[in-house]
């Protein structure tokens, strides 16, 4: 049962950082409103490395960010959270394997498989947070400012890679969680022994019980 967990949390693991690459990478964080544009026919949407237009013949044009330090708050604060998000999820992927009761590197206990898959999974529920504040953060300005009537700028809605960045999250979180619940400690169920008492003599007929280990003549008459 183990196995499968690490497995499968793994498996989710890969996939959850797929899909942050591809949101940061995106260019559909946000998408400007229907109701904002004059004309149908041409479309506006933003990342967090560029701006780009489409046109309905089939043009695109994309523009990267000219300055960083010049850019919004918000902005800066995804771009960080994200790339943070992308070197935790490969780490925890890297760890997770060499943590697997399935694999077999050297000499590798398995204790210290354990607490390899154990630290794979925080990894990868960290990696999930930071992506869901970076898209969640995002998500957040971009409808406070279109239900806000006194903001003069362009309208935009929510675009396609907030939505893998989402997706991205809620897979990392899983499949930490996974790979934490199968490293769960048993308890040792407590080995049976034997105990043989005697009378002292010097002790005003107190009983003193001391533990005996199993005999052969105690072991071949359990059989009989």
């Amino acid at each position: 049962m183990a196995v499968c967990l690490q497995v499968v949390g793994l498996m989710l693991g890969v996939a959850s950082w797929c899909l942050a690459s591809s949101c940061t990478s995106s260019q559909l964080w946000r998408v400007r409103s229907q109701a904002e544009s004059m004309s149908s026919s041409q479309r506006q949407f933003e990342g967090l490395w560029m701006s780009c237009a489409a046109s309905s013949l089939g043009s695109l044009q994309c523009s990267r960010f000219k300055t960083s330090l010049g850019l919004p708050v918000h902005l800066q604060v995804c771009r960080a959270l994200m790339i943070l998000s992308l070197m935790l999820g490969l780490t925890s992927t890297i760890v997770s394997v060499l943590g697997l009761k399935c694999t077999k590197i050297g000499r590798i206990s398995e204790s210290a498989k354990e607490k390899m898959a154990l630290t794979g999974g925080l990894l990868l529920i960290l990696s999930g947070v930071f992506c869901l504040s970076a898209v969640s953060w995002y998500a957040s300005r971009i409808i406070r400012e279109f239900h806000d009537p006194l903001y003069g700028g362009v309208r935009f809605e929510l675009g396609t890679g907030l939505y893998f960045g989402w997706a991205s999250a809620g897979m990392a979180v899983l499949g930490g969680s996974m790979l934490c619940s199968s490293c769960r400690k048993k308890t040792p169920l407590p080995s049976a022994r034997q105990f043989s008492y005697s009378l002292s003599p010097t002790t005003g007929g107190e009983q003193i019980y001391r533990a005996a280990p199993p005999s052969e003549s105690s072991s071949k008459a359990a059989y009989v």
